[in-house]
């Protein structure tokens, strides 16, 4: 047990720097949409191209992911995501972060899919709930912690200080990858080769049930990344909050989540994936009709109102990567979770994108449009309930 402790705390640390990377840009949105002079759909496309190129890697992990030994392709992979990170560092413009986030999104994007498989093959599923609820809540203290404090080191510094703080950090994590990760070597049935490429998808669109799991990540990235990337630049031009005002929003958000995940993991395994998923998915739905219609609002309200936000958004996550995890056997969990993560990648670039092109600033400098993009979020999240219903566990 104490061994697994320690996996399950370093697959929390690589979540949590590859969660900070992508989240610390939507916070330094609006210095960085000044800095570069760019518009709300330049912006929107910064943060999509971190998601599309996740997703193009990750489908072609599934093709790779499956063949080698767990713990070797993580630290490769980890390693490419450091070189990525100290590029956004280093990025002197526009043009160059936006390659910069492409580079990091290429090796961030196989990084989910690879701790998803780990816990897959290493933690049996009856305990599953409880290890994603532990990892996922690396969600929370890259909220709690990690954009607070990489917005302070941008306040005391330049907005390049963030990605240096990630860098160093992704080198600690590499040397807690060597230690605690074990050798997880994929097994092979007797007399068979590794599927080809065209095998891996043909495997997965021909098999009905992993069909309606990837469908629920399509329905729950257009329901959450139309709204998170732009949630900044929102509060800061509509709701009245200053820049440094916006890592209240982040901090109270993870402050929370940090307990309500591991008690949402728990929950998952005593009363069903199911029913946990249905529950915290219709809560979420509350807040996202309130917080896209936010006019000047007292600070303490929207607080209140973005953390309930948090809250659900990541305890309807819990139930539905636990159960997606299940719909796939050990000897194709990676390919599988892999063809699954650059779906969810590609969805959440394209949710973003999608709302960047509805969203627009008027001669005041308010956004405008942001009602309408929470009314489809409402009707995709409402949607994934009845299919969640669908999806079974095949292996536990």
């Amino acid at each position: 047990m104490q061994k697994e402790k320690l996996l399950l705390w370093t697959l929390a640390a690589i979540n949590f720097t590859h969660i900070v990377d992508f989240m610390i840009l939507m916070p330094l949105g609006p210095q960085l949409m000044r800095i570069f002079q760019i518009s709300p759909q330049e912006f929107g496309l910064l943060v999509s191209s971190y998601t599309f190129s996740a997703g193009v890697s990750s489908f072609f992990g599934a093709f790779i992911l499956d063949k080698y030994d767990r713990r070797n392709i993580l630290m490769w992979v980890f390693l490419g995501f450091f070189v990525g990170t100290l590029a956004c560092a280093l990025s002197p413009n526009y043009p160059f972060l936006l390659f910069s986030r492409i580079l990091s999104g290429l090796f961030g994007g196989l990084t989910s899919a690879l701790i998803f498989a780990i816990i897959g093959d290493a933690i049996p599923d009856h305990r599953r709930g409880r290890a994603m609820g532990l990892v996922m809540a690396a969600f929370s203290v890259a909220s709690v912690v990690g954009v607070p404090f990489s917005l302070f080191i941008a306040s005391m510094s330049n907005w390049h200080a963030p990605f240096f703080f990630l860098a160093f950090l992704a080198v600690v994590i590499l040397l807690l990858i060597y230690n605690f990760v074990p050798s997880i070597k994929v097994p092979k049935k007797e007399g068979k080769d590794m599927p080809s490429p065209r095998q891996v998808i043909m495997r997965v669109t021909g098999n009905a049930n992993q069909m309606r799991a990837i469908s629920l990540t399509i329905m729950m990235m257009f329901g959450q990344f139309m709204i998170i990337p732009f949630l900044s630049p929102f509060m800061v031009a509509n709701v009245g909050f200053s820049e440094l005002q916006l890592t209240y929003i982040y901090m109270a958000g993870g402050f929370f989540t940090v307990f309500t995940s591991p008690w949402v993991g728990r929950l998952t395994d005593k009363y069903g994936k199911v029913k946990i998923f249905t529950i915290f998915m219709s809560l979420n739905v509350i807040p996202i009709g309130i917080i896209t219609h936010l006019g000047a609002t007292p600070i303490l309200l929207a607080l209140v109102v973005s953390t309930f936000f948090f809250v659900t958004s990541n305890g309807r996550m819990v139930p539905a990567a636990a159960l997606i995890t299940g719909t796939a056997k050990s000897e194709n969990r990676g390919s599988f979770l892999s063809f699954n993560s650059s779906v969810q990648q590609l969805s959440a670039g394209l949710a973003s994108f999608f709302g960047g092109m509805i969203l627009v600033e008027n001669t005041a400098g308010k956004l405008q449009n942001f009602g309408y993009i929470g009314y489809i979020a409402i009707v995709i999240s409402l949607l994934c309930i009845p299919l969640i219903k669908r999806i079974k566990v095949v292996d536990a």
